[in-house]
């Protein structure tokens, strides 16, 4: 127990980034050196967000965690890694250097979360990863028409995660090489000129051209890694269908290490996608419930496009939505009634 005069803690909030041009493999497990640069969209906070609590103080006698209010092995590896490269610790403990580089120790692509807006996380040169660092390539506030949308198609642990998945496609896929050393440098210089100049066509097409290429190099794996499910298929098939009902990029999709979509458009196409959503896969139950997030004006799908998706409704295929757009970076709470931790250190009750 620690009286509250010793104690320091700092709270933090820190949001969720997509990439659009892809991290896979790294070229130093140890470091955390990815084999290619990447490029990413921080999500707002109002939506998405995870808030950690970190507190020091003379009377501690071990280290210990809390995840979702349970406590955890603090002995876990990666759980070291984490707490030692922690952005809330490094506050705690005055860290002045690079935070991009710290958050990259405890995981890759937590250093793109560093900033708001768009960011880049340069793969770098150095064999002591000290220039392999996130950086912006522009802030939240210049794209406010960009809105993104998650369809969750299942929340289940996946089969082989992510960091299982890079390094057995380091060792045995051939396109992944090609990939990070022929593809990826043009796509990074090309996706930033589309976000600088606000260029949705542009930055649909890479996104979902790049999502699939990465989807590729996993079934090019061996033995082959398959993240998609037959509804994230259903997913990219309704979009396509969706642009060329329109003849334009209207909506783009993106998918990571999992089953789980991420769709791009601007505000006024959203409605109309969020229908066609609905429209494709029915809510099973509390429909009400189906949209979460910013809210979305309903609107009636037209005949001619009902028409063009052309597809069997798969009820409870996408289970809600969460509506969302570009947000800023981390955010240190000032608020003392914010920390997740008591004066004694230990968890606070649940309210």
């Amino acid at each position: 127990m620690a009286s509250e005069k010793q104690l320091v803690a700092v709270t933090c909030t820190a949001p969720v980034n997509i990439a659009v041009i892809k991290y896979w493999g790294k070229r130093d497990e140890d470091l955390i050196l990815p084999i290619n640069s990447s490029l990413s969209v921080t999500l707002h906070q109002d939506q998405l967000k995870t808030t950690t609590t970190a507190a020091i103080s003379k009377d501690f006698t071990e280290d210990r965690i809390w995840l979702n209010g349970r406590e955890e092995d603090v002995g876990q590896p990666r759980l070291q890694a984490c707490l030692r490269e922690t952005y809330a610790l490094a506050r705690v403990y005055g860290v002045e250097s690079d935070l991009s580089e710290v958050a990259r120790r405890g995981s890759g692509s937590a250093c793109r979360s560093l900033y708001g807006g768009f960011v880049e996380w340069q793969m770098g040169e150095r064999a002591d990863g000290k220039d392999s660092i996130a950086r912006q390539v522009a802030p939240e506030s210049h794209w406010p028409e960009l809105r993104v949308l998650i369809l969750v198609v299942s929340a289940e642990k996946k089969l082989m995660g992510s960091t299982a998945g890079m390094q057995t496609s380091v060792e045995t896929s051939s396109l992944l090489r090609f990939r990070a050393e022929s593809v990826v440098p043009a796509r990074m210089a090309e996706m930033t000129r589309c976000v600088q100049e606000r260029d949705f066509q542009g930055f649909g097409q890479l996104t979902m051209k790049d999502s699939n290429q990465f989807h590729a190099t996993c079934l090019d794996t061996f033995p082959p890694i398959s993240y998609l499910s037959d509804t994230s298929r259903r997913i990219v098939q309704l979009v396509h269908r969706f642009n060329a009902h329109h003849g334009q990029t209207k909506v783009a999709y993106t998918f990571d290490a999992g089953p789980n979509a991420v769709v791009f458009a601007l505000d006024d196409t959203v409605p109309e996608f969020v229908a066609a959503v609905r429209q494709c896969f029915p809510p099973e139950l509390n429909g009400d419930k189906f949209l979460k997030g910013l809210p979305v004006r309903p609107v009636p799908l037209s005949e001619e496009l009902k028409a063009a998706l052309d597809v069997d409704p798969t009820p409870g295929g996408v289970k809600y939505i969460i509506a969302t757009q570009v947000g800023p970076g981390p955010q240190i709470l000032d608020d003392r009634q914010a920390h997740l931790l008591g004066p004694d250190g230990l968890p606070k009750p649940a309210a």
